[in-house]
This record gives C-alpha cells, sequence and structure tokens, in this order.
C-alpha cells in the first residue's frame, strides 16, 4: 500500500462509504462510479469481509488492512494465545499488530517496532480504531531499535518475516528477517526473557537445539498447524501440544517416552480409532501422549483403542471393521459414492486414492488408512 492509497482510505468520505457497502460484493463496488475512490474502497471491503473471522476486533474497528500484512498476520484466535504478562514488552517485528495488540491487555506499555513506514502508520491508526492506547508503535527495524536502546523489557517478542526476497518460504531462524541468532547479544541487553513465533514447518529439536532451556509450544487451531512458539529460558525444558479451543498438553522433555507399542498389530481386538490433533503429531508426542489409553506403532499415525479414552488431545471415531487395503476391493465397494477419507503415513494421496477407486468426496461412508508394521490397512468406521 502507498502512502497516497493510506490518506484515502482515511477520508471520512472513504470510510463512510467502507462501513455503507461493508456486505457488498467487492467487485460491484469497484465498477460503482458513484462511490468514492470506489477501487480502494473495494479492495479493503474485500480484505474486511476476510477480516470477519479471522480477525473480528479489527473488524468491527473497521481497521485498515493491507494484503500482504492481512496474509502474515496472526489470528486473533492465535494471538491470545501468548502467554506473556508484565509491564513493558518490545515487539521487534510488530506488522498489522495482532499480537501486541493481544498482549496490550497484560502489559502496561508495548513497543512495537515496524520498519516499513506506511505499515507503522497502519497499524498505529489501527489500535486507535480498536481503543488501544498502551501501544506505542515505532517506525525502526529491530537492529536500529537495539542499538540505541538502554531501555529494560520484562518481554521481547518476536515474529520474523519468513519471506525470503523471491517470495520462497524461510524456516530456519538465521535465514529469516531480522535474524534473531545474530540479535541474540543485544536482546538479552533489554530482557531477560524471548518468547519467538515460528512457522509451523520449524523443527521442534531446532528449536531446543538452539535454546536448550525452553518451553516450546506447537498450537493447532480447526486441526491445522498455525505457529511454534518457543518461549525462553524456561527452568524445565517443556514441550507442549495446544489445541486452540479443544485442550493442552504439556510434558516436560526429559520424560518423554516415545516407545511405540510393541504388540503385533491383531484389527479385531480394536473398537475405536483415536486421531490425534495435528499439534501432538507436530510436537511428535502422539505415542508419549496417548499410552496407556490406545495402542500406536507411530508418532505419524494413529491410535487404537480397545475402550473409548477420554481427557485426550484427539478425535475418537467408534471402528466397524479393519481389513488391509485392497485397492481393487476398495473400487468394488466404494465406486461412485462420497466417501469421508482421512489419512495417516500412508503412501498414496487422498485425491490419488479417489481417482483410482471412482470416489466422490461426501460423507456416505468414512473410512481411514494407515501403515502398521509394513502393512498398508482401511479402517471402516461408523
Amino acid at each position: 500500500m502507498t502512502r497516497e492509497e493510506l490518506d484515502i482510505l482515511l477520508q471520512d468520505d472513504v470510510r463512510e462509504a467502507i462501513e455503507q457497502n461493508i456486505d457488498n460484493d467487492p467487485l460491484k463496488v469497484a465498477l460503482n462510479t458513484k462511490i468514492p475512490h470506489s477501487r480502494e474502497v473495494a479492495t479493503q471491503i474485500k480484505y474486511l469481509q476476510r477480516a470477519r473471522h479471522k480477525l473480528p476486533r479489527l473488524y468491527q474497528a473497521r481497521g485498515i488492512i493491507p494484503q500482504r500484512a492481512f496474509e502474515q498476520s496472526s489470528s486473533e484466535e492465535c494471538a491470545a494465545q501468548k502467554h506473556l504478562t508484565g509491564d513493558k514488552l518490545l515487539d521487534l517485528t510488530c506488522g498489522l499488530g495482532m499480537d501486541a495488540a493481544a498482549m496490550a491487555s497484560h502489559f502496561k506499555r508495548v513497543v512495537a517496532l515496524e520498519r516499513d513506514p506506511i505499515l507503522a502508520a497502519i497499524t498505529s491508526e489501527n489500535m486507535r480504531h480498536m481503543g488501544i492506547e498502551n501501544v506505542e508503535v515505532v517506525n525502526c527495524s529491530a537492529e536500529e531499535y537495539l542499538d540505541s536502546c538502554d531501555e529494560h523489557f520484562d518481554w521481547v517478542y518476536v515474529d520474523p518475516d519468513r519471506r525470503g526476497e523471491q517470495g520462497q518460504k524461510l524456516v530456519r531462524l538465521e535465514d529469516c528477517s531480522p535474524n534473531i541468532i545474530a540479535l541474540l547479544p543485544k536482546i538479552w541487553n533489554v530482557t531477560k526473557q524471548l518468547a519467538i513465533k515460528n512457522s509451523p514447518l520449524f523443527d521442534i529439536e531446532e528449536a531446543f537445539r538452539i535454546f536448550p532451556l525452553s518451553q516450546v509450544e506447537v498450537i493447532s487451531l480447526a486441526g491445522e498447524c498455525k505457529e511454534v512458539m518457543i518461549y525462553t529460558p524456561h527452568q524445565t525444558p517443556t514441550l507442549v501440544a495446544e489445541a486452540i479451543g479443544r485442550g493442552r498438553y504439556e510434558v516436560p522433555r526429559s520424560d518423554i517416552d516415545n516407545t511405540p507399542t510393541t504388540e503385533e498389530f491383531t484389527p479385531d481386538d480394536y473398537h475405536y480409532l483415536v486421531i490425534p490433533d495435528v499439534a501432538l503429531q507436530k510436537a511428535r508426542l502422539v505415542v508419549h501422549a496417548l499410552r496407556g489409553k490406545a495402542d500406536v506403532w507411530s508418532n505419524n499415525s494413529f491410535g487404537f483403542a480397545r475402550y473409548f479414552p477420554h481427557d485426550i488431545l484427539a478425535r475418537t471415531v467408534e471402528i466397524d471393521h479393519i481389513a488391509i487395503f485392497d485397492i481393487k476391493a476398495l473400487k468394488r465397494e466404494l465406486k461412485g459414492k462420497g466417501v469421508d477419507i482421512i489419512m495417516r503415513d500412508f503412501p498414496m494421496s487422498i485425491e490419488e486414492l479417489r481417482k483410482r477407486c471412482s470416489m466422490r468426496g461426501g460423507n456416505e461412508k468414512r473410512i481411514a488408512l494407515t501403515r502398521i508394521a509394513g502393512k498398508s490397512y482401511t479402517i471402516y468406521l461408523k
């Protein structure tokens, strides 16, 4: 977004036009010559409509939303999961400011850095519209600010930019911007506690390799892994899987036992399929978390239970029967039917299976597929 576009969006008649057309088709708005600056109005309506569920607070305030910042922004539900409190917080990479806005309720003062001058102006304006008065947005890079900072903060928070110059996704902290590893000496000059938000692709073991004394949290929402948080230092190295709205599983790293079930898989013994939340799977805690409640042969697979398991971070479905995977038999049984398919640790994609068996998406039938001890199985679900 350019400065000119921002100035347009701050005009009273443009804000009024956005409000009046907030539920309308953005394409029709863009073509309506009676609407002032219809193209800019339409673009904002488009992203406000998309933000209705992801960023409801910003939507209600009719905030200004640039495309790239929206795509990179945390959802408000994920932002609310940051377990930080104190008097002062320094956010090194503010962006659209949703994390800073959420954490502002737990701090007296938040200093949020944004190196892009237009985005810094937008975020400052959005904070005002949301009624947040204790967030100071500073147009400055993390490197510049830390070079001259003589203030101490209870926490430093950072969500590095994980897009390269060519738009490629970056995962390693050393490759992201700012380079947190290079900045660590300066960060420790202004705080004793650091929180880092990472890509859902970030490796758990890498987190503990870089920060041995830390709490690493894998966060999921609606069955999708959203982020990997590092809180450091932490007295006891701890691994956490948290499914927002569903539950949390926490274990000291030294206590983790990922020894899989060693007994032979006997399909007729099991009555329930246990589908671990993706947060457990990403954290490689499936085997440990389900121990004593379900048999698990791999952290990448399902659990199988004889009795209904309680108090687990997983979904449980009753099994009708289990058979050795036979694609010809599946095609005979399910050709032309609407089938809900779930897979874990299986050497074929859902799309390929549907195509080879001439199945449609739907819920006439439900099946799960996995591999155990080198054999592939089809689990028919009730």
